[in-house]
C-alpha cells in the first residue's frame, strides 16, 4: 500500500477533543502545494505536523530554536504550548501521543535536548510516536572545530545525536536545504510506521529559508499492512483462555502494545465477553482529565501547573501527600526518602496569582474528601481543581509491602562467584 504524508483527518477527533484515537491509516495524499513565498523549511515542518494530526507542540525556547518556533506559531491549526522546562515538555508530548496518536515537542540544542531525553526514552519504551525537534547549531559551524555555548564544551556536535540514537527509531540532522525535505518527511513517516519517537535537528539559520523542494509532493512512503500469524495467534488465544479460566481472581491489564496493534477495542470486547469489569475513561466533549500524583513526583514537575492554568485546563489533580518517596521506603528506607513538605495548595494558589479559574482544597479525612470531590465536579467544574490529600507515610497496601520486599531481595543479591 503506497501512500504519502498528508492531511490526516482520521487522527483528529471529530469534536477536537483530546482522547480520540487515530484510525489504522496515518497518512493520505497531500493537499495542494503552498505558494513559494510560504515554502520555507520551518513552514514545511509545521505543515507536516498539522497533516499528521498534531495540533499542539510542546516547546521551550532556546538560542538555537527561536526562528523555528516563529514558523510553528505562524502555522494555522498549530498551537505552540510553552512549558516550564524541557523534561515537562517531553512528558506533555508523551501524554498527547497517548491520547491523539502522535505528539511533538521542540527544544534547543544540547542543553535542551539532553534535558528532554528521559521523557523521549520513556516514550520509546511505551511505543509512542513523538516528533522530537531540536534547534541545532548554525550550518556554517559544522566541521569548524568550534566550541559552542549550551553544549558540553567539546567541538563535537554529534554528542547529542549519539545520545538520541539509543532512544529513537530514526534520527535526522538537517544542516543543508538540499535534502531537508526528504529528511524531515522520512523521519516523520518512520515515527508513524514504527510507533516510536524520532529525532530531528534543524540548524538555526535554515528555518526561514525557502527552497523549491518544500512546495513539492512529499516523498512516497510505503506502509505495509501488518499480517497476523494465524497459527501463532490461535495458539496464543487458546493459551490465554486456558490461563484465564484457571484464575480465581483474574485481572486483565492492557499494555502499550495494544495501542500499537490497534487492539484496544478488541481488548475491551474480550473483557466484556469474559464478564470482567473494565474501567474506561470516556473521551466525549466536556470530560475532564483526572490525575493522581505523589508529593515526591509533584516536586519534580510542579512548574507546569502554571502552563495548565495559562492554557485554561479544567483538570482535577489529587496530590497524595505522604511525606516523601514512599515506594522507595518499602524497598530500602533511609533519610534520602524524606522530602521537605511544601504548602502544596498554597503553592498552586501562588502560581494561579488570583485567578478565579483555580480552586484548591486540603483534605485530612474521608468526609472532607467527599466534599472536595463534590465541589470539583459541581460548583467548581469550570475550574482547575487541586486537592491535597493528607495520608500517613505508612499508609500502604499489603501488596505494595510485599512488592517492596521482593525488590529489596532481588537488588541485594550477592555477586556470583568469579
Amino acid at each position: 500500500m503506497d501512500t504519502k504524508i498528508g492531511p490526516v483527518d482520521v487522527c483528529k477527533p471529530a469534536s477536537n477533543d483530546v482522547g480520540c484515537p487515530p484510525s489504522n491509516s496515518f497518512v493520505s495524499a497531500i493537499s495542494a502545494p503552498a505558494p513559494m513565498g510560504e515554502s520555507t523549511l520551518g513552514r514545511h515542518l509545521a505543515r507536516r505536523l498539522v497533516q499528521i494530526g498534531v495540533e499542539d507542540v510542546f516547546a521551550v525556547p532556546g538560542d538555537f530554536n527561536l526562528t523555528l518556533l516563529d514558523h510553528l506559531i505562524a502555522e494555522p491549526g498549530l498551537t505552540l504550548v510553552g512549558c516550564c522546562n524541557e523534561l515537562n515538555a517531553g512528558y506533555a508530548a508523551d501524554g498527547y501521543a497517548r491520547a491523539r496518536g502522535v505528539g511533538a515537542c521542540a527544544v534547543t540544542f544540547t542543553v535542551g535536548g539532553l534535558s528532554i531525553i528521559n521523557a523521549i526514552a520513556g516514550a520509546y519504551s511505551e511505543n509512542l510516536p513523538i516528533i522530537c525537534i531540536v534547534g541545532g547549531p548554525n550550518s556554517n559551524d559544522f566541521g569548524t572545530n568550534r566550541i559552542l555555548h549550551h553544549t558540553i564544551g567539546l567541538p563535537d556536535f554529534s554528542q547529542e545525536l549519539r545520545c538520541f540514537q539509543t532512544v529513537t527509531c530514526h534520527q535526522a540532522v538537517v544542516n543543508n536545504l538540499e535534502d531537508a525535505h526528504e529528511q524531515i518527511d522520512t523521519a516523520i513517516s518512520t515515527a508513524l510506521k514504527e510507533s516510536k519517537p524520532v529525532y530531528i535537528s534543524i540548524s538555526c539559520n535554515l528555518a526561514a529559508i525557502p527552497h523549491p523542494t518544500f512546495s513539492h509532493e512529499p516523498v512516497p512512503f510505503s506502509l505495509s499492512p501488518k499480517l497476523s500469524n494465524e497459527m501463532g495467534l490461535k495458539a496464543a488465544v487458546e493459551a490465554a483462555a486456558e490461563f484465564l479460566n484457571k484464575a480465581v481472581k483474574p485481572v486483565m491489564v492492557g499494555g502499550p502494545k495494544l495501542r500499537v496493534s490497534k487492539a484496544c477495542d478488541a481488548f475491551v470486547d474480550l473483557a466484556d465477553a469474559s464478564g470482567y469489569a473494565l474501567a474506561v475513561m470516556p473521551s466525549a466533549k466536556g470530560k475532564r482529565v483526572i490525575a493522581f500524583i505523589g508529593d515526591g513526583s509533584f516536586q519534580m514537575t510542579a512548574q507546569d501547573v502554571s502552563t495548565m492554568l495559562r492554557c485554561g485546563q479544567k483538570s482535577i489533580i489529587f496530590l497524595i501527600n505522604n511525606g516523601g518517596y514512599t515506594i522507595e521506603v518499602e524497598i530500602h528506607d533511609g533519610p534520602y526518602n524524606v522530602i521537605k513538605n511544601w504548602n502544596y495548595t498554597g503553592l498552586v494558589e501562588a502560581i494561579s496569582n488570583g485567578s478565579s479559574k483555580c480552586w484548591t482544597m486540603k483534605v485530612t479525612c474521608e468526609e472532607e474528601l467527599v466534599e472536595a470531590i463534590e465541589n470539583a465536579t459541581g460548583p467548581k467544574k469550570d475550574c482547575f481543581c487541586f486537592i491535597e490529600v493528607m495520608v500517613h507515610k505508612d499508609d500502604t497496601s499489603k501488596e505494595l509491602l510485599e512488592w517492596g520486599s521482593r525488590v529489596c531481595s532481588a537488588n541485594s543479591r550477592p555477586p556470583n562467584p568469579q
